[in-house]
């Protein structure tokens, strides 16, 4: 007996020194605050959305996580309409959801949680008790390893994952009135999308026409903290294209003109708009300069 513990605490000593664990702090610091916020919307616990990321990314190192931004290993599934990448996992060549950003990610995995019956009764547990939401993801056959809820405690109470579980509380959303819901309208990609009213923000419209708040942020290509449309601005409800399927093929920069309102005006996703027109994502829109838009 002795013998183990003093082998446990000097294998916990080389492990709190080791560059793995440099690599975990980096990790988590990188992603609690959205882990926290998925917390509020949803109700899953910080701290299993953290030790999922880690373990199912190796640290945000795996092929799928630099490729593809996928975290979480989720595959396509029959309902999915994003970008895909194939890689071989229970069997060869299998598909795997593909996001333009990492955040995205930690979005899709609250929503495939939150979305699947098989998944439902974890949502009737204290979702402060990581213990039973770990044992809960492995009885409902999130991953085939027979220790992944052994695994995913483990990596909770080494790295005090819990502690977010805690601090989520003290993250409020915003109060509003019962939002008006807007009837959606299309532009000629067929996107949805919403004229801004006085008062809306990106959770009111979120909240009226039931879609996850930080996914409504998502798909407009704006920080959910940070900014909040002005009135009379467009907000998409759905995710934006690549490039724009009808109507002209280039856009003339008008004075006062960003290359998000141009995004949102053609509803083309911000980095492709910058990708199809070679520029950095740091660069500004120049007045009279041409943009491709396909």
């Amino acid at each position: 007996m002795k013998k183990t513990a003093s082998f446990y605490i000097l294998f916990s000593f080389l492990f709190l020194a080791s560059p793995l664990f440099a690599q975990y702090d980096a990790y988590i610091e990188r992603y609690k605050d959205i882990a926290m916020r998925e917390m509020n919307d949803y109700g899953i616990p910080a701290s299993i959305t953290l030790a999922q990321g880690i373990l199912e990314s190796g640290v945000g190192k795996s092929e799928l996580a630099v490729k593809a931004n996928n975290h979480f290993g989720i595959k396509c599934h029959n309902d999915w309409e994003g970008e895909k990448v194939y890689h071989d996992d229970d069997k060869k060549n299998e598909c795997f959801r593909k996001y333009d950003r990492p955040e995205e990610s930690f979005i899709d995995h609250s929503l495939f949680l939150k979305n699947r019956t098989r998944y439902s009764f974890l949502f009737e547990l204290d979702k402060t008790d990581y213990k039973a939401w770990a044992k809960g993801l492995k009885q409902a056959g999130y991953a085939t390893d027979p220790n992944y809820a052994k695994r995913l405690i483990a990596l909770i109470e080494e790295n005090n994952l819990h502690q977010y579980d805690v601090q989520a509380y003290t993250i409020v959303s915003p109060v509003v009135q019962t939002p008006v819901k807007q009837t959606p309208q299309k532009n000629t990609s067929g996107l949805k999308f919403v004229y801004v009213q006085k008062g809306e923000s990106y959770y009111t419209i979120a909240k009226a026409h039931k879609i996850p708040f930080g996914l409504v942020c998502s798909y407009n290509d704006v920080d959910r903290k940070t900014r909040q449309p002005n009135e009379g601005e467009i907000v998409y409800l759905q995710r934006k294209k690549k490039t724009v399927e009808k109507g002209k093929g280039v856009h003339v920069v008008q004075e006062g003109e960003s290359m998000h309102d141009i995004s949102q005006l053609y509803g083309i996703r911000l980095h492709s708009l910058y990708d199809l027109n070679g520029m950095e994502y740091t660069q500004k829109a120049v007045v009279g300069k041409r943009l491709k838009l396909r």
